[in-house]
Order: structure tokens, then sequence, then C-alpha cells
């Protein structure tokens, strides 16, 4: 495969159904060394909150709490999802940022303490990668571990596209940023894991 161009960046992502109709997305940029040492997991969440802002035209904020983050309606306490305490993590090579699903109105009931929401930073010895992962979530528009082929079709069609594009503009937003160049975005579909594409 073709390298991508220096105006040119890729973006690499999966989102899946895995068997137990939990939710799997994760997408992924690779970037120059020197850039990729400036993305520590506390500047990675920080500048996500401030896209989720400019993408959502302020109707939705994150709100950092003492016990953990809600991403409230904005004006409004009503939490959409809400998480538990940051938990970073640096270990040889790979800086990490976790947010564990603690509730929120989009998350199925009897589920909130499924989920879990994650930036990573990876270095090895020519380049870097920030990943965004999100694994385990049940959300409320499936209904249940055995959703029906509407609901799926539904959540798809909504929640599951926009986060989908939060994320592609959060990655292009964060290469512009860290490298000072603003590139053409190429999405390539990837397979991580196996399940029912979304």
């Amino acid at each position: 495969m073709a390298e991508p161009s220096p105006h040119e960046l890729e973006i690499s992502c999966q989102q899946i159904l895995l068997p137990d109709s939990s939710v799997y997305s994760v997408q992924w940029i690779d970037l120059p060394l020197e850039a990729a040492l400036r993305a520590n997991p506390a500047f990675l969440l920080q500048h996500y909150f401030k896209v989720v802002r400019r993408c959502t035209l302020g109707l939705i904020t994150p709100v950092l709490e003492p016990y953990g983050v809600e991403f409230r309606v904005t004006g409004t306490r009503r939490a959409l999802l809400a998480f538990s305490a940051a938990r970073f993590e640096d270990d040889q090579g790979m800086q990490a940022v976790h947010l564990c699903i603690s509730g929120g109105i989009l998350v199925q009931p009897g589920e909130c303490d499924s989920g879990m929401f994650s930036l990573l930073t990876t270095i090895g010895a020519d380049h870097g990668r920030v990943t965004v992962q999100l694994s385990d979530y049940c959300p409320l528009l499936l209904g249940s571990r055995n959703p029906s082929r509407l609901r799926k079709l539904c959540y798809g069609m909504t929640q599951s596209f926009f986060h989908k594009v939060v994320t592609i503009r959060y990655l292009a937003s964060l290469f512009r940023e860290l490298c000072g160049v603003k590139a053409r975005v190429a999405v390539r579909n990837v397979v991580v894991r196996q399940g029912t594409d979304i």
C-alpha cells in the first residue's frame, strides 16, 4: 500500500458490535515521533473535550467533577454519559488515560458499570500512534444485550455515526495541532476484533 502523502492524514477505523452486543470502536492516526512525544494523556483529554464542544456547537459540555467526568446537555445537570475519575497509565512506550463509564441517560439501565473510553499514545522507534478506543459500551438505543435489527440500525445511523464523526474530527484536529499541517483526511476501515459491523 502506498504511503499517505505529507498532506494526507490516514485515519484507521473499526466500529462493531461484539457477540455480547456491546460496542467496540477504535480509531487511530500515526504521527511523526516529535509530534507524538507531545501527545501526553492530559493534553489528549483536554483537546477531546474542546473538540466535543465545537462539534456539538456547544450543546454538550464536558464537566469535570471531583468524582469523575460528565458529558452534559449544556445548561443542565443531565449527564448523557458519566465516567469515573480519569485513570492515567504510563508503561514502557505507552501512555493512556482511561474513563470508565459509570452512568448517563445514553447507557442501558443495569449496564452503568460496563464500558471504557480510552485515549492512548504509543511510541515506536521512528513514529508514534494516537488511538481512541471505546470498549464494552452498552448504549440505551440497543435496549438490551439482545437488540433487534431495528435497534441496531437506529444506533448505527445516530449515536454510532456521531461518535465516528467526532472522533475523526478530533484526530484530524490533533494532527493539525501537533504537526502544524492541515491535512486531507482519508479513512481506512480495519479489522482489529471480530464482530458485527455497525
